[in-house]
């Protein structure tokens, strides 16, 4: 088992990493206010760990509440949050009852946002069954909903008790969502990791085999260059560089993911294209070599992902774009590369450069 821990004074907490902890309820129970959970998965995920899980609580004295959610990041909405908060009350679930989140990203989210909300705030912890969850969502304490004008644009900072993440659930993964989370741990050696982004690159077919000891690697490091920016900006509050780095194709990203309706393009493929729009951007500003961005699409193409989005028109994308978490005051800030593993919040790329870049990088 591989363990770190994000650094946030009063708030810090371990991530777990291993094969076998999914129902390490010995790593869970000190965590715990009281001996009772509330359960909060997916139709997806329920039938492959939920027994599981809920038998190992149950051994311990502890009691469960399952919540089941239906799949997909379409109900990611007030409904499913609805659901959650109806099932606590019908449970009446008191403020020591601990929310653990068992399933990917949307699940992590939903999940965190009810615990942040519900009597004010209980207590959470996040148990990742995808790679993009392990790698990514699961730590640092965002949570939140879509919105039809835009994604994750409701939500709170809600910092987890503990991140468990059991390499083992990989196995299952379809390879269109392995691929998926991949998009997050290539970016983590674009923005600031560069002899990470080397290690990528000399291992990605071993980790798309899911490889565990290769996966686990990935994730500790992935997990590891999260850690520290948030430890550095938790809420995003930095001018310069911080969290938001960590946005890299983000924007462009949650254009793909808004415009094409929630579920048709994965997290992480609309990651994998925004972040080739972010990289042609930085090549029209003189920052990255043709070359560079080549790098960039053969190792996106290795991991399964799409190197272009959608033709959603221009007018569409920067539309989209409009309603971003990092617009301020008017000004849309995009996530660029001054060079690969360098990234940098630029607010002043032409407007006819984003433009052609989004042009470059869509297909029709």
């Amino acid at each position: 088992m591989r363990r770190l821990t994000l650094s946030l004074g009063a708030h810090s907490y371990p991530i777990l990493i291993g094969g076998g902890l999914l129902t390490a309820v010995d790593q869970i129970q000190p965590f715990l206010r009281s001996p009772r959970i509330a359960l909060v998965s997916n139709t997806t995920v329920a039938p492959l760990y939920l027994e599981r899980l809920v038998g190992a609580m149950e051994k311990a004295g502890i009691g469960v509440t399952p919540i089941i959610l239906p799949d997909g990041e379409a109900y990611k909405n007030w409904e499913s949050l609805n659901l959650i908060h109806d099932a606590l009350l019908a449970a009446r679930c008191d403020r020591s009852t601990t929310i653990v989140a068992l399933g990917g990203g949307v699940i992590g989210d939903l999940a965190g946002f009810a615990a942040a909300t519900y009597q004010r705030g209980v207590p959470f912890i996040q148990i990742p069954t995808t790679l993009l969850s392990q790698v990514d969502s699961s730590v640092g304490g965002k949570t939140g909903i879509n919105h039809p004008r835009g994604k994750n644009m409701i939500g709170a900072f809600w910092q987890p008790k503990l991140v468990l993440a059991d390499t083992d659930a990989l196995q299952s993964l379809p390879a269109r969502e392995l691929s998926s989370g991949m998009a997050e741990v290539i970016k983590y050696g674009l923005i600031r990791d560069l002899p990470f982004l080397e290690w990528l690159e000399a291992n990605m077919e071993g980790l798309m085999a899911c490889d565990g000891q290769l996966l686990a690697q990935a994730i500790e490091r992935s997990c590891a260059n999260k850690a520290e920016v948030v430890a550095a900006d938790e809420f995003e509050t930095a001018k310069e560089g911080g969290r938001a780095l960590l946005n890299l194709g983000h924007t462009f990203g949650h254009a793909i993911e808004t415009g094409m309706g929630y579920g048709e393009w994965l997290h992480g493929e609309a990651v994998a294209a925004g972040t080739m729009m972010a990289a042609e951007l930085s090549r029209r500003l003189g920052w990255l070599s043709a070359a560079d961005v080549e790098r960039v699409r053969a190792l996106m193409l290795r991991a399964g992902l799409p190197v272009s989005g959608p033709d959603l028109g221009v007018s569409r994308y920067l539309e989209l774009m409009s309603h971003d978490k990092k617009v301020i005051a008017g000004s849309l800030r995009l996530i660029l590369l001054k060079g690969l593993g360098q990234a940098v919040i630029h607010a002043d790329a032409p407007s006819a450069d984003i433009a052609a870049a989004i042009e470059a990088c869509s297909r029709a």
